[in-house]
């Protein structure tokens, strides 16, 4: 795409603002921006896309039940569902969880709002547990503190494409006899000692956002389960509590569809429709291919940065089949002798490499500081966001010359503002 593409398609006038774009109309020269589309589309989507427009049906039809069954023989789980987002999803599962008024769920501060947010709608109170410093994933340690007679699930976040550590989670888990739930919005095809993310917890969630590593048309979601007692509530919180009427001998009669609810739960329409299914089955195809060039970028740019005093690049651990969602430098201040913000100010006024940061604590907001949270809960969660992180770009369509001007620019900055 032209660079007069790219102005006219990213620009800061979006309607989505942060959620939609991250171009600054500032005057700054970027060698190396931050993209918005984290995947590759060629023939492949646009071939099935228009094959899937000439179907009678365009919703909930046969590409959706293809790509779910795709998804999960990816996954290596028994079921998988089709939803518009991952937040869709993970409000489906906190429904079917029966999370209500009340009920405590412990959580990272290190995601975006909606982890949280879907456990405010249910009247639940998220419980916020501390990361760890090198991963960046929720500690196991910190949510053994946190659990008490109210809890009742435990929701993780693979950050940046690296799962969780899950073992010392699902022991929590299962002495508390907590519910799980992997927000794997960053993790389609990572691994955890060669389980799949999706397939640990009692639930997966994934996203499709246009950002992510693969995506259905900008937005979509997908529901991961073994437990075959949750396939019937997913399916009617999905579709507005739809169901047949039993023993139905005329489709007709009493009428099309019976309303039922699910413990006193009430769904939505979170249903994918054919053409972003269809699209999806490309990009599930394409899966392992995305990931080993991302795999590969990410590692090359860990190579880059070794040896910069003040500046840590990604940490791989060994356990983890790590798919590249983001590429995190940390800055470390005290080592560097000068802040992060003053490095991304430099890095990019003057090197032309944009960063972006992921994610302020959410208990931090506003809407989560007038119920009453206190300020300082997670410190290295703290620490990480307003001092050491940021991401830069990090997408499969990444050029040699892309890669090493971020490179060059990092080392660039550190000699800068050392002096």
């Amino acid at each position: 795409m032209s660079v007069e593409d790219q102005e006219k398609f990213t620009g800061s006038d979006t309607e989505g603002g942060i959620t939609s774009s991250y171009a600054m109309d500032d005057g700054v020269v970027l060698k190396v921006p931050y993209a918005f589309f984290g995947s590759i589309y060629d023939d492949d989507e646009k071939c099935a896309a228009w094959e899937a427009m000439q179907q009678d049906t365009l919703t909930m039809g046969p590409q959706v039940a293809a790509f779910q069954t795709e998804f999960a023989t990816m996954c290596g789980v028994k079921h998988a569902f089709a939803a518009s987002n991952c937040t869709t999803a993970m409000h489906i599962c906190t429904q079917a969880f029966g999370i209500g008024p009340g009920d405590e769920v412990i959580v990272t501060p290190n995601t975006f709002i909606a982890t949280s947010l879907v456990i405010l709608k249910e009247g639940g109170i998220p419980v916020y547990a501390d990361i760890d410093p090198k991963t960046f994933n929720i500690d196991p340690a910190e949510i053994a503190k946190k659990v008490t007679a109210k809890t009742k699930a435990i929701y993780v976040v693979h950050y940046g494409g690296q799962m969780c550590d899950m073992d010392p989670i699902m022991a929590i888990a299962k002495k508390h006899n907590l519910l799980v739930l992997e927000d794997c919005a960053h993790t389609p095809g990572a691994e955890y000692k060669g389980r799949k993310a999706g397939s640990i917890g009692d639930v997966g969630c994934f996203s499709f956002h246009s950002l992510k590593n693969m995506t259905t048309c900008g937005e979509g979601g997908m529901i991961t389960t073994n437990r075959d007692d949750l396939v019937d509530p997913i399916e009617k919180l999905r579709c507005m509590n739809l169901d047949h009427w039993k023993n139905q001998t005329d489709y007709w009669i009493p009428s099309h569809f019976d309303v039922v609810d699910v413990n006193g739960k009430w769904g939505n329409n979170y249903r994918m429709n054919e053409i972003q299914a269809a699209v999806g089955r490309a990009q599930l195809r394409k899966l392992n291919m995305l990931s080993e060039k991302r795999r590969e970028i990410g590692r090359r740019i860990s190579a880059g940065l070794q040896g910069i005093k003040g500046v840590t690049p990604v940490y791989e651990d060994p356990n983890c089949y790590h798919v590249y969602h983001l590429y995190t430098v940390c800055i470390e201040e005290e080592e560097l002798g000068a802040s992060r913000d003053d490095f991304m100010r430099v890095l990019y006024k003057e090197e032309g490499v944009q960063g972006i940061l992921h994610y302020q604590p959410t208990y931090h907001f506003s809407g989560l500081k007038k119920m009453g949270y206190a300020q300082d809960i997670c410190p290295i969660a703290e620490k990480f966001f307003y001092r050491r992180e940021f991401n830069i770009a990090m997408h499969p369509r990444l050029t040699d010359q892309e890669i090493a001007d971020a490179i060059a620019g990092i080392r660039n900055t550190a000699e800068k503002v050392r002096k």
